[in-house]
């Protein structure tokens, strides 16, 4: 039986899933607003991998017996006026869930939780590519600034991304 401190931190955990799920998708629709697809495109594919990683957390508390205790999420709250403000605070939430992560893994390590460590370990790795992936797309934008050429071969390259998440 999961016991009930871990249930509460991978339950809270979710939600922060869910909410930066919500925050990609709100940036989406940003990027299409100013006609940049591919830009949302990648957004896109990001907010389905962020729905992914929340699922991962629920479907481990379903297969150990736990409880799930879906929480609010709040309307996403971003002020950008360009590409590269957007994937500023990208990182910025991704370095968040790092932390989010690595404290849990803490707790899991504290609490002789196994298989909430063997899960985490999945996450750590996958946030040291997602922080890595926001940051080179930011350093892109730095060197076209603003570029239009730059930003539509940018905005072209992103539109390629493939989601390869899975909820399981």
């Amino acid at each position: 039986m999961i016991k009930q401190k871990v249930q509460e931190e991978i339950n809270s955990q979710i939600q922060a899933e869910f909410q930066s799920a919500y925050m990609y998708l709100g940036f989406s629709g940003w990027f299409e607003s100013q006609n940049l697809p591919g830009f949302a495109h990648w957004m896109k594919q990001q907010w389905r991998e962020e729905i992914d990683h929340g699922m991962k957390f629920y479907n481990h508390l379903i297969r150990r017996d736990g409880e799930i205790d879906l929480q609010n999420l709040d309307a996403p709250s971003f002020t950008i006026e360009t590409p590269q403000e957007a994937f500023e605070q990208a990182l910025e939430q991704e370095r968040n869930i790092t932390k989010r992560i690595h404290k849990l893994y803490d707790m899991a390590k504290y609490e002789d939780d196994y298989p909430l460590e063997s899960l985490l370990l999945w996450f750590i790795d996958e946030q040291v590519e997602e922080e890595d992936q926001v940051r080179q797309i930011l350093e892109d934008l730095k060197r076209i600034k603003n570029d239009p050429s730059g930003m539509l071969f940018l905005d072209k390259k992103l539109a390629n991304r493939n989601s390869d998440a899975s909820g399981e």
